[in-house]
């Protein structure tokens, strides 16, 4: 009667005749599972996001759930000294109150790790989600009921910041604009080379006036006037050209990618690549193929050899240090498999991050997520990014990677040609149509960067469409 007391509490008073105070507690539990059934069974996927970005309410519910635990633990004990029989053998008694404490050991241990979460959760929002955004490059005009301003496309920035011990600064080496359709998920991601020179700014932005030519500091250095040095050079040469910003560097670069690829780009992510380490580990790792030796370490320009190998496999489990290095390392290869490589390790983590998976690292995952996560998505728009998120994990996501080819240099690249290939890649079937009235005969496919080739390699394409590499064909190609 104890455990059945627990599992529904005012049972065991029922049971030893405290009829009143029974239904009491029972109509008061029954009150409460109604009440967070119905909450719940409105919308799941919509309360729990809403519920997981409000950082009061999250602290509200860590105290209940402390409160309904005291409350809980007082009712199954005192369930138990009613229940049980007024004259018993000593070893009853010992045998009683373990069991007791072993059914309150059991009971507990969600509600703490519940109220855990919550305190974990409202921790992560408030350091890493900023309350009041100062952003010169995030829209005005959207809203908690119209979070898209009825766009049908959504673009983020994915940036991956390589600082370190002997780096002037953060530089983004890793630079994805992610555009998703708000209606169903499907997502292109657009991989540009860290090298790019002449980074376009809209016409409208103070940037543009100080470059109207492109991006070019002309210190001397080539460094300084890649694309990957916006981020730390914007704010230190021109300080408050683009108004109040909490970081101006991030705007420099969300304007340079807008610019440079003809469309607009609402938010921004930085990751410390460093971080990113602790995260895949906190996943448990990443599964990727691997087609040919990645090294680990070196440095070319140097001359300084590798310490060591990634050797080729399909469906190899990396944990953090080699799935950094499959994403960042360079040593005897290029940007461009770089790059290739870099958007593989997305692909990966978004495979990865199944919710049983999430759910159990949570407190780790939060943690890193704390020391390598930077954003200017407001607090109240964090709910329908990840509600839209969610689709995206279950859409086709198609890549787009600029690449050497007599068509893109990223030494002078011609950005008309990657504004309109853009366009055919976000809105393919006008590029369909197009195509099928200059070419109808069928285009072979062209090998999945992400996909294992290595026991069987297919030839490169040679049809001249597939050297644009925002071709449909290219563009389409899915993890």
């Amino acid at each position: 009667m104890t455990v059945v007391g627990a599992m529904i509490p005012g049972s065991g008073y029922l049971y030893a005749g405290r009829r009143w105070l029974g239904l009491l507690v029972l109509s008061l539990w029954a009150g409460v599972i109604g009440l967070v059934v119905w909450y719940f069974g409105r919308d799941l996927k919509q309360q729990l996001t809403d519920l997981a970005f409000n950082t009061s309410a999250l602290k509200v519910l860590a105290v209940l759930l402390g409160l309904a635990l005291l409350t809980w633990a007082f009712v199954v004990l005192t369930s138990y000294r009613l229940v049980r029989p007024r004259e018993r053998p000593r070893w009853h008694t010992v045998a009683g109150y373990t069991t007791v404490v072993l059914v309150l050991l059991v009971g507990a241990a969600p509600v703490v790790r519940a109220a855990q979460y919550a305190l974990v959760q409202a921790d992560l929002v408030e350091t890493v989600l900023p309350d009041n955004v100062r952003s010169a490059t995030t829209p005005r005009d959207v809203s908690v009921d119209d979070p898209w301003a009825g766009q049908d496309r959504v673009n983020v920035l994915l940036l991956g910041g390589d600082g370190g011990v002997g780096r002037t600064g953060v530089r983004t080496d890793t630079v994805i604009l992610v555009s998703i359709d708000t209606e169903t998920g499907k997502t292109v991601m657009f991989s540009l080379p860290r090298n790019m020179m002449y980074a376009q700014f809209p016409e409208d932005s103070p940037l543009h006036d100080l470059y109207p030519d492109g991006y070019q500091t002309g210190q001397g250095d080539p460094g300084f006037d890649m694309l990957n040095a916006i981020y730390g050079q914007v704010p230190i040469l021109h300080p408050g050209v683009l108004g109040d910003s909490d970081n101006e560097g991030a705007d420099a670069v969300k304007q340079a990618v807008a610019g440079s690829l003809g469309v607009p780009v609402d938010y921004y992510v930085l990751v410390n690549l460093e971080g990113f380490k602790t995260v895949v580990d906190a996943l448990g790792g990443i599964t990727v193929n691997i087609n040919e030796p990645v090294a680990i370490n070196g440095n070319t320009d140097a001359g300084i050899p590798p310490t060591g190998y990634l050797q080729p496999g399909p469906d190899q489990t990396l944990g953090g240090f080699d799935a950094l290095w499959f994403a960042r390392g360079r040593y005897g290869s290029d940007d461009y498999a770089r790059m290739d490589r870099q958007r593989c390790a997305v692909d990966a983590l978004i495979e990865a991050a199944d919710p049983m998976t999430v759910l159990n690292k949570y407190v780790d995952l939060a943690a890193a997520g704390k020391e390598i996560l930077s954003t200017d998505v407001p607090r109240d728009l964090a709910s329908p990014l990840v509600q839209l998120l969610l689709k995206v994990k279950d859409a086709p996501v198609r890549s787009v990677v600029f690449k050497a080819s007599d068509k893109f240099f990223s030494g002078d690249p011609d950005y008309v040609y990657v504004q309109d290939t853009v366009q055919k890649a976000l809105y393919p079937a006008k590029k369909k149509a197009k195509r099928k009235a200059e070419k109808p005969e069928a285009v072979e496919d062209p090998v999945d960067a992400c996909a294992y080739t290595a026991d069987d390699p297919v030839e490169e394409p040679t049809d001249d469409v597939l050297d644009d590499p925002l071709s449909d064909d290219l563009a389409a190609t899915e993890p």
